[in-house]
Formats: structure tokens, C-alpha cells, sequence
């Protein structure tokens, strides 16, 4: 298994589960192996939002997931919160590339502060300091200067702000449309191929 196609990706508590979700569908479809990291505020989202009642344990979890998918067991690898032992907190084992998705007002105030308190903290933090890609998949309306204040300094940093703000040039007819929208953005970034949504300019065209 190469670093390319290995990537951590960590679900917060802010709304959004169903791109949370796509996300990882698409990633684990691309052949991707994926580190899961889940607060407890997500888990509280996922039942809300998808009814999605995930267990607070990683293994369980980890096997709800890969049943509900139909992936491969090693492509799914479920990180409990405060698992310092998980390759994603380490520079030298972590994968170069990460997605918050959703990622919470908090979440982003955290992370721009260095606080590692958690091992979604940490693994931001990982990829800032190892000059990877980091991609933040923010939900939160209306952003206050905090807010915003917090995101420019990851933007300066190099860190990728992408807020959860799907367009309507693809002439979405479902709530699926939307969330397609937001995820094949995310995969564009992360220059993985997707099917997802037409490319403005090209199918468009008569």
C-alpha cells in the first residue's frame, strides 16, 4: 500500500453527516484506505441527520461501517478519539492527506491553535506541521470574525477552507445532488477521479 492512497479522514459534530458520509463512500470506492476519526458530537449528528446510530467503540464501529458499505475490512481502519498509538498522530506514519468533513466552528478554532487535545486535533496537526494537504469542509452559518478570523489563519498556513456551500449550476433535483456537489469539490482537491458532478464548461455545453 503506497501514502497515495492512504487518508485520514475525521467527522466533527457540526451538521453535514450526509457529506461525512459520501465522502467516505467515494474514498472507499477510489480504493482507498482510510483512517476514521469520529468525535462524539458526530456520533450524536449521524443519528440525528442519517439515523446512523454509530457505537462509541472503534471496533464495533469500524464493523457497523464496513457492513454498510460492503468494503474490504482493511480499507477501513476507525480510530478511537485518544488513540496516540494510531498512525495518525505520528509525522513519520501519518497519511500526507486529511479531510475534515463536516468540520465544526470548533474544530477549526482548535486546530488553528495547535490544541491537540484529541486525535482529530492531532492529526490536523500532523499534516500542518508535515506540509500536507489539508482539506477543512466548514459548516457553520453565519461565520463571526473568530470564525473567520480562525480560518485565515489556517488559509495563510495553507490549509484548504472549503465551506459546506454547494452551487446550483448542476441543476440539482435532490438533497443527494447538493451533497455530490460538495464532495466532488473535496475529491478535486485531493486530485482523486469522480463521477460525481460534471465539470463546468464541458457537459454543460450543447
Amino acid at each position: 500500500m503506497t501514502d497515495s492512497k492512504r487518508i485520514t479522514l475525521a467527522w466533527t459534530g457540526a451538521s453535514g453527516a450526509p457529506y461525512g458520509l459520501r465522502l467516505l463512500e467515494s474514498l472507499l470506492a477510489a480504493d482507498y484506505t482510510v483512517y476514521l476519526l469520529i468525535s462524539s458530537a458526530a456520533r450524536v449528528v449521524l443519528a440525528t441527520e442519517h439515523q446512523l446510530q454509530l457505537p462509541a467503540n472503534p471496533e464495533a464501529a469500524q464493523k457497523l461501517l464496513v457492513d454498510h458499505f460492503q468494503c474490504d475490512a482493511q480499507q477501513l481502519v476507525v480510530c478511537g478519539k485518544e488513540d496516540w498509538f494510531s498512525p495518525v498522530a505520528s509525522g513519520s506514519a501519518a497519511p500526507k492527506r486529511m479531510v475534515v468533513c463536516p468540520c465544526s466552528a470548533g474544530s477549526v478554532a482548535s486546530i488553528a491553535h495547535g490544541m491537540s487535545d484529541n486525535l482529530i486535533e492531532r492529526a490536523a496537526d500532523v499534516v500542518i506541521k508535515e506540509k500536507g494537504q489539508l482539506v477543512l469542509v466548514v459548516r457553520e452559518t453565519p461565520f463571526s470574525a473568530i470564525h473567520l478570523e480562525n480560518m485565515l489563519t489556517l488559509a495563510k498556513r495553507g490549509v484548504t477552507i472549503m465551506p459546506a456551500a454547494p452551487g446550483f449550476y448542476h441543476q440539482p433535483t435532490s438533497i443527494e445532488d447538493l451533497v455530490d456537489f460538495m464532495v466532488a469539490r473535496v475529491l478535486d482537491h485531493l486530485g482523486i477521479e469522480q463521477g460525481l458532478v460534471p465539470r463546468w464548461g464541458y457537459d454543460q455545453r450543447s
